[in-house]
C-alpha cells in the first residue's frame, strides 16, 4: 500500500513514512492510493472475529510490509491489554438506539482505541531504527490524555500537547496533566482549539523546524488513527447488527471518526447513513446542508471536544468531492485561507449528501436528552453522545438499526451531568484520587514562535 497527499497525488510513500510524518509538508493529509475493497466472502469471516482479530485484518490491509504478521498481532494485543472491558467495545441498547461504548480505555474516551495502537507502533519502530522523535499534537479535550497515556515513558520519544486554556473540562485537563513522565509536556494555549491546531499544522509545514526536531503527530490527521477507527464500524456491524444495513450517528469535531465510517463503507460495509452530529459550533452541519464552509467564532460549550470550527479531516472527503484533483482541492483550501470560506458546487454538495447527513444540538437540547435518558433508563451519557442521540429520535429512523457512538465516559464532564440530572457521575475506580495529584502544564500565548522556543528548550 502506497500513499500520497491530498495536495500532491505524485507522492509515493510507504505506511511507515506517512506514519512518522503525520501531516504532509505541503499542508495536505495523507491518503492511500486505493481504498481496499473486502470481498463478500471475506466479510462473512468477520462475524467470527473478536475486536483484536478485526483490528489485525483491517490494519494488515493498510500497513504493507511495515510489520510482520506476528509483529502486528503483538502490537494490537498489547494495545488493548489495559482496557477495562474485555470486548474493548460494548453495546447498550435502549429502545431502538444501540449506544456504542467507546470509552473503556485508559483515559475514558474513544481516542484510546486508536492511540494505544499508535503508541505500540511508535515504540516498535523507534526501537528498530533508534531514531528520536518529538510528537506535537493539539487536543480539544480527549486526544491529549489518550496520546500521553500511550507515549508516557517510552524511549526515544517526547510528546508536546497543546490544549486551549480554560476551554476543556477539569477532568479532561487532569487526565492529561497529572502524568509523572519526563517525556511529557503539556501546553495550555491562550486561545481556542482551532488556534492550537493551526500552530501544530504550521509547524509541520515549516520544513526547517519540523525536520530539525524530527516532528511527528498523533492528531486524527494521522492516517493510522483513521485505520483504528474503521475497525469498530465493522465490529458493530458484525457483532451487534441484525439487519442488512446500519445508521451511525457520530459526535463530530475534527471529522476523523465519522470519516472512518466513510472509508469502512468504501471497503464494503453496508452503511445506510452517517450522521455528523455537532453542537452549536456547527460548521459541518451548515456545509453539509448548504455547501458553504465558513468558520465562525468558536463558542464554548458543555461538549468542549466539539468546539471546533476548522475540521481538519474534512479535507479528505473534499479530495474525493473534487474527483481526486489536487489542484481543485488546493483552490478550495486557498479560498478558505484568503476569503475565509469556500463553496461547494451543486454536484459536490449532492455527492456529499449521498454519504452524510448532519444535525446540531443546542445546550438546552443536550441537557434535555441526558435528562430524558437518565429518567427513562437510569443510564448516563456524556454531552457529546447526547448530540448524536438527537437525530436518531426522528421518526424516519425508528425502523433502522441505529448506532450512537458514545465517545466519552460521562464522568469526564461532571458539571454538565450534574446540571442535567442533579447528580455527579462517578469516575471508574481506577481514577479515584486524581483530584489530589499534582498537575504539570505551562500556559503560553497564542504565538507559534513562543511554542517553538518552548519545544526547542525542552528537547
Amino acid at each position: 500500500m502506497k500513499y500520497f497527499s491530498t495536495r500532491d497525488k505524485n507522492l509515493d510513500l510507504t505506511f511507515k513514512e506517512i506514519f512518522f510524518k503525520g501531516l504532509s509538508q505541503d499542508g495536505g493529509l495523507f491518503l492511500p492510493k486505493n481504498i481496499p475493497v473486502i470481498s463478500s466472502s471475506d466479510l462473512k469471516k468477520f462475524s467470527n472475529y473478536n475486536f483484536q482479530e478485526m483490528s489485525y485484518e483491517i490494519f494488515s490491509l493498510f500497513v504493507g510490509d511495515t510489520f510482520s504478521q506476528d509483529e502486528l498481532r503483538s502490537i494490537i494485543d498489547k494495545a488493548y491489554a489495559t482496557f477495562r472491558n474485555d470486548n474493548i467495545v460494548d453495546i447498550k441498547k435502549l429502545d431502538h438506539i444501540s449506544f456504542v461504548q467507546l470509552h473503556h480505555g485508559p483515559t475514558l474516551a474513544f481516542k484510546d482505541i486508536a492511540m494505544q495502537v499508535l503508541g505500540q507502533m511508535y515504540e516498535f519502530l523507534l526501537k528498530e531504527t533508534n531514531q528520536k522523535i518529538n510528537l506535537v499534537t493539539a487536543t480539544s479535550g480527549d486526544t491529549g490524555a489518550a496520546a500521553i497515556d500511550a507515549i508516557q515513558n517510552k524511549k526515544n520519544i517526547n510528546i508536546f500537547v497543546l490544549h486551549p486554556d480554560n476551554r476543556i473540562s477539569e477532568v479532561q485537563r487532569k487526565l492529561m496533566t497529572t502524568y509523572d513522565a519526563n517525556n511529557v509536556f503539556n501546553i495550555a494555549i491562550k486561545g481556542s482549539f482551532d488556534d492550537c491546531q493551526k500552530i501544530v499544522k504550521d509547524m509541520f509545514v515549516d520544513k526547517e523546524f519540523s525536520n530539525h526536531i524530527n516532528m511527528s503527530g498523533v492528531n486524527s490527521i494521522n492516517w493510522a488513527r483513521i485505520i483504528a477507527q474503521i475497525v469498530y464500524y465493522f465490529y458493530i456491524f458484525y457483532k451487534c447488527n441484525k439487519k442488512d444495513s446500519i445508521v451511525v450517528s457520530v459526535p463530530t469535531g475534527n471529522f476523523g471518526d465519522v470519516y472512518a465510517g466513510y472509508v469502512a463503507k468504501q471497503m464494503g460495509l453496508n452503511i445506510k447513513n452517517l450522521i455528523v452530529a455537532t453542537n452549536q459550533n456547527n460548521i459541518l452541519e451548515r456545509c453539509i446542508k448548504s455547501g458553504e464552509y465558513k468558520p465562525l467564532e468558536v463558542v464554548g460549550s458543555i461538549s468542549p471536544s466539539m468546539d471546533i470550527q476548522v475540521a481538519s479531516n474534512f479535507e479528505r472527503i473534499l479530495f474525493y468531492l473534487c474527483k481526486q484533483n489536487s489542484d481543485e482541492l488546493s483552490n478550495l483550501m486557498n479560498d478558505l485561507k484568503t476569503k475565509g470560506f469556500f463553496n461547494l458546487s451543486q454536484t459536490q454538495l449532492k455527492n456529499l449528501q449521498k454519504d452524510f447527513s448532519a444535525s446540531s444540538c443546542s445546550e438546552d437540547e443536550t441537557l434535555d436528552i441526558i435528562r430524558d435518558i437518565y429518567n427513562n433508563h437510569k443510564y448516563i451519557i456524556d454531552p457529546h453522545t447526547a448530540t448524536a442521540v438527537k437525530p436518531l429520535k426522528q421518526e424516519n429512523y425508528k425502523d433502522d438499526e441505529c448506532f450512537c457512538f458514545e465517545t466519552a465516559h460521562p464522568s469526564k464532564f461532571p458539571l454538565a451531568i450534574n446540571k442535567a440530572i442533579n447528580e455527579f457521575p462517578n469516575l471508574p475506580n481506577e481514577f479515584n484520587g486524581i483530584d489530589n495529584k499534582i498537575e504539570k502544564f505551562d500556559i503560553l500565548d497564542n504565538n507559534i514562535n513562543t511554542v517553538k522556543e518552548y519545544i526547542l528548550k525542552k528537547i
